[in-house]
């Protein structure tokens, strides 16, 4: 099978998951490339104007009209790269929440290609608009190494709280609770967050927006805040290995949340509500604990983080369930929607 993919991110390869932080977009772009490309299919990439090149074994064009025709023309987050596609039966792979599609500069496009959409479950699903003459197909998103081989069972450690998400989704909330209610019952607690614009290519905005919540948090450190650079994942499974909790409030632009995803397969238990996606995947009282409000938020936290019983239940759970399908499964159903 001959498959096209599309992005307007940067050229990243699977090798790149080991030497530096990434976003998930980013992730999930080149994990499907290379599952794809293990399976046997000829596969195209095409990103930027640059020359055509090779990296970690897959093959990159400029995005540009024309080329063979293909099974699937796979187009990541933007209608208009099918502009830049050869023929072929179009999918659009969508990441964020779908109402940026109302836009005639989204729309447009996305009416004349008619690609068969591809949502990452039912929030996602939820957030297209009802104008849409399109039923979308909801494939998750698999987990990148090291997470990919769960993790052995470990007795309760520290009170360490981590938060690994983007500091403009909920942090401010997440440092008022901790100040506030969190902390003040457990005193030995730290919370260490791993975020910042690094995670998403250096973005100078991103940047600019979470400075003030970034400086907030640094100035935090005699209530047991640590703010720490972002981390390659292998070096971030390994301190996720270390921690006792994830607290996440979650946000309506969660599609799916790797974050959490990730935390889940090694055996992490979390504290969320129900914002965006993030209840998909957490079990409540499983795997973790899903607040129906502030006090039920700082409550569950504080338990974690200082009950060994209940910790140790939830990391149990956690590590039950697993890291879920792998990037071979959701290559394969991308397979299925050839015709």
């Amino acid at each position: 099978m001959r498959i096209v993919l599309a992005t307007e991110g940067p050229r990243l390869g699977p090798a790149a998951l080991a030497a530096r932080p990434l976003g998930g977009v980013e992730t999930a772009f080149a994990l499907l490339a290379a599952a794809f490309h293990a399976r046997g299919h000829q596969i195209e990439l095409r990103a930027g104007t640059e020359p055509g090149e090779e990296r970690d074994g897959l093959p990159w064009s400029p995005l540009a009209p024309g080329g063979p025709p293909a099974d699937l023309v796979i187009a990541n987050r933007l209608p208009r790269l099918f502009r830049a596609l050869p023929r072929g039966r179009r999918v659009l792979w969508l990441h964020n929440p779908g109402g940026y599609l109302r836009k005639p500069r989204h729309l447009l496009p996305l009416l004349a290609a008619r690609p068969r959409l591809v949502t990452l479950g039912p929030a996602h699903s939820a957030s297209l608009p009802r104008l849409l003459p399109f039923r979308p197909v909801e494939i998750p998103l698999a987990l990148a190494p090291p997470f990919t081989a769960g993790a052995a069972p470990r007795p309760p450690p520290p009170p360490v709280a981590v938060f690994t998400s983007n500091p403009l989704r909920g942090l401010d909330w997440l440092l008022d609770l901790w100040t506030a209610r969190i902390r003040p019952a457990v005193p030995r607690a730290e919370l260490h967050l791993y975020g910042g614009a690094a995670t998403y290519g250096g973005d100078a905005r991103l940047a600019a927006r979470a400075a003030p919540v970034l400086a907030r948090a640094a100035a935090l450190a005699g209530a047991g805040v640590r703010l720490c650079a972002p981390l390659p994942r292998p070096a971030l499974a390994a301190r996720l290995g270390e921690a006792r909790v994830m607290l996440y409030r979650g946000d309506p632009g969660e599609t799916f949340c790797l974050a959490l995803a990730e935390a889940q397969a090694i055996g992490l238990p979390a504290v969320v509500t129900p914002l965006g996606a993030v209840a998909e995947r957490v079990a409540h009282g499983v795997t973790g604990l899903v607040a129906r409000d502030e006090a039920a938020f700082a409550s569950g936290a504080i338990r974690l983080l200082s009950d060994d019983t209940s910790w140790t239940a939830l990391h149990t759970g956690a590590l039950a369930r697993g890291p879920g399908p792998g990037w071979p499964d959701i290559a394969a159903r991308f397979e299925a929607l050839a015709p």
